[in-house]
């Protein structure tokens, strides 16, 4: 939380103001500006729509939002108020994007600024930024109400659809204008693999020697399906002598990439550094506040006229004048904005910038695309040679193989490069002898899932989002757990399946990828001024509602399908289904309610909340169950959801008898967390002590907190992580 600085309180006039979003670019900023200015940060959005709340957007009055105070920025407001009435001058030099633009108008709305102008500069650098305070704008209100709109229509959109799937689907879960048809292009790909059926087929590798002992390992065009086709062939291949049919040789260039956009930085991050796109984002950013690059945020390819001197002058010194070929990229998006340029280093004579490790390979890599984008076209020589029988009784066998003739923009990102397959000279005719022919049977494998670099590309190339929102989509699918990472792919999760499901069979039109492509479109026109923030969302709003009301007496979804035929109810020996559980699914009795069987994904049998016989204080008509929670058992009420009591008073996980040390009323009990075991107070969630292993009931003898059990090596520790006897093997020896 900001606090307010001496200066704010003691100087009885400032220059001027400047007003950025970090406090990390506000470091930056201020000593290029040589003290002229003060530049504070309004840490993000000062202001926003409260929580999962329709009301505050009053939409028979305009689809007017009312906008309130983020929670914890209220001294950040009162300190830009205070400097703002003691300047001259306030500049709002926010990011240079509908985000940033919308965040300076909430900072001069809120604090009451008089004649604000904004400045855009989209490196953070002495030159770009004198240059953006030489020459400010009046605030964009086009771009501010684009923003707005995709603010407005998405919590329209996710409170509506969220409170109809809490409803049809289950409780406490959501949907969202943007995530929909994410969701919907990883679920209808973890539905063609779970429809996969696998076909055998079988590989045929020749191996043969030519007259100087090169060895060519050739593959056979023919894939056949059934052992006896690929034995007949394997029988031919021994009876007759082989020779080379053809060889083709083709040159051929290969170009280097444009320079990074947010969505090409996210896909080569992911692809070569690991990094998630939300990862990504944060890196680009700590570079960017740093001066390291340009605006992080962009769709643009173009790099500016100023820098393209400075990268052929580096590239010839650095490589040779055979390596430099000036290019000039253009962007193919019609919405792109050409005034962003590429994400690209501010000073190409850095190689290495960045605090972090992950800061700095990403540094490394937009250094490299940057330069590579500048150089040569590599060379390259493909070469096919084809084999067979001299009577060609076989199909044909064939090899490929390229060899680099010049490195080009290569040399630079080597990375890039892949591995050169060595082609031994041979020519048409030439003799070859058959030393062994293998077969391999193999199994068609389904579609692959998408990783985030390939969720990442499908978007961009369905409309979906812009790529600033790439990595809050896959971050949020996954956050609602729709979607889990299985090694680097993205996995549709059961709850994902009907969820996505439920969509499309009652909202196909408005979570549809075409809808939301063209609402992208839409709001692409408010922010160039050619569309009416009212009537756009008018038009959208009035049949989506009708929509959803129409859908308030169809069937609750409870099942998502049969349990195999094999698997009875454990009491009445019936079928049973499949139902979505809150963590996954369990089969149950298809006669429920008349039989509540149940089983886990597992097998074992789930036995019926245990009632304490008591009565619900909150609601009265409902009785306090045992239930299995997340972290342990706990006492509630069975009238939940509606009724949410859970009894704070007592816990019914084991204790250890061990006083907690913080409320001393409550005992030490053993809970199960998403980590594994833990101990806290048995007065949670009133008391919140809590250490990671089970208590001693000693107390350490540097700061008496209670001591926990250790390892075999260290028999017992401290429990404050602060205390050096938390970690004793670390204490040095005098």
């Amino acid at each position: 939380m900001t606090r307010l600085k001496p200066w704010a309180k003691s100087h009885k006039t400032l220059m001027k103001l400047l007003i950025v979003e970090s406090p990390s670019k506000a470091k930056t900023i201020e000593k290029y500006l040589d003290n002229e200015y003060k530049v504070v940060a309004s840490i993000g959005h000062i202001r926003d729509l409260p929580k999962s709340n329709k009301s505050a957007i009053d939409v028979d009055g305009g689809f007017i939002p009312r906008y309130v105070i983020s929670p914890g920025k209220e001294e950040v407001v009162e300190t830009i108020k205070t400097l703002a009435k003691k300047s001259k001058e306030v500049l709002l030099a926010t990011d240079p994007d509908r985000e940033g633009e919308a965040i300076s108008w909430h900072v001069a709305e809120t604090c009451g600024l008089k004649k604000p102008r904004r400045v855009l500069f989209y490196e953070i650098t002495e030159k770009a930024v004198k240059e953006a305070v030489a020459h400010p704008r009046p605030l964009d209100t086009n771009l501010r109400r684009a923003q707005e709109a995709r603010r407005v229509l998405d919590r329209l959109v996710g409170y509506d659809l969220s409170g109809l799937i809490w409803k049809k689907v289950r409780y406490g879960l959501s949907a969202g204008r943007v995530q929909s048809p994410a969701l919907h292009i990883l679920a209808e790909r973890e539905k063609e693999i779970r429809a996969f059926i696998p076909e055998t087929y079988f590989i045929l590798t020749a191996t043969c020697a030519t007259e100087k002992k090169d060895i060519l390992l050739l593959t056979c065009s023919e894939q056949p399906n059934d052992k006896k086709r690929a034995e007949e062939i394997i029988a031919l291949a021994h009876q007759e002598s082989w020779q080379v049919k053809d060889v083709t040789q083709t040159e051929a260039i290969r170009r280097p990439y444009a320079p990074f956009t947010t969505s090409t930085l996210q896909q080569a991050a992911s692809s070569r550094l690991g990094m998630s796109p939300s990862r990504t984002m944060r890196a680009a950013q700590k570079l960017y506040e740093a001066g390291h690059i340009t605006y992080m945020r962009t769709d643009s390819v173009s790099l500016s006229e100023e820098i393209i001197p400075l990268l052929a002058s580096i590239i010839t010194k650095t490589f040779g004048e055979t390596y430099l070929s000036v290019r000039r990229y253009k962007t193919k998006s019609k919405n792109a904005q050409e005034a962003h340029e590429a994400i690209r280093p501010t000073d190409p004579h850095k190689k290495s910038a960045g605090h972090t490790e992950e800061e700095k390979r990403l540094y490394e890599l937009i250094h490299t695309r940057t330069l590579a984008s500048q150089m040569s076209d590599a060379k390259i020589l493909r070469t096919k040679i084809i084999a067979n029988t001299k009577k060609e009784t076989l199909p044909n066998f064939s090899m490929s193989g390229s060899q680099l003739l010049f490195d080009g923009w290569l040399s630079c990102d080597k990375a890039a490069r892949g591995d050169d397959v060595e082609v031994p000279h041979i020519n048409k005719d030439d003799p070859l002898t058959l030393q062994d022919i293998a077969s391999e049977e193999k199994q068609t494998e389904p579609p692959k899932r998408y990783t985030e670099a390939g969720l990442v590309k499908e978007l961009e190339k369905r409309g979906i989002g812009r790529p600033s929102t790439y990595a809050s989509i896959i971050k949020t699918i996954q956050d609602r757990g729709y979607v889990e990472k299985d090694g680097k792919a993205l996995k549709v999760t059961d709850t994902g399946i009907v969820v996505d499901d439920f969509l499309f069979k009652h909202f196909e039109d408005i979570v549809s990828e075409t809808f939301t492509a063209d609402m992208e479109n839409k709001l692409d026109d408010i922010a160039s001024g050619n569309r009416e923030y009212e009537k756009t969302l008018k038009d959208f709003y009035g049949p989506f509602t009708k929509a959803v009301k129409s859908k308030d007496k169809i069937e609750k979804v409870t099942n998502i399908g049969d349990a195999p035929e094999n698997i009875k109810c454990p009491k009445c020996e019936s079928k049973m289904v499949i139902k979505l559980a809150r963590n996954g699914t369990f089969l149950s009795c298809s006669r429920f309610p008349e039989c509540d069987g149940a089983l886990t994904e597992e097998g074992k049998v789930v036995e019926p909340p245990k009632e304490t016989g008591e009565s619900c204080p909150e609601c009265k008509d409902g009785k306090l169950i045992e239930r299995d929670g997340r972290y342990g058992k706990f006492v509630a009420c069975n009238n939940y959801p509606k009724c949410k009591f859970i009894k704070k008073d007592a816990t019914t996980q084991p204790t250890t008898g061990v006083k907690c040390p913080q409320c001393s009323t409550g005992e030490m009990a053993e809970r199960r967390g998403r980590f594994g075991i833990f101990y806290s107070c048995s007065n949670y969630p009133d008391c919140k002590y809590a250490i990671k292993a089970k208590p001693t009931d000693n107390r350490c003898s540097l700061c008496n907190s209670l001591m926990m059990e250790g390892t075999k090596t260290i028999p017992e520790r401290c429990s404050k992580k602060e205390c050096p006897n938390h970690r004793p093997d670390k204490i040095k020896k005098k």
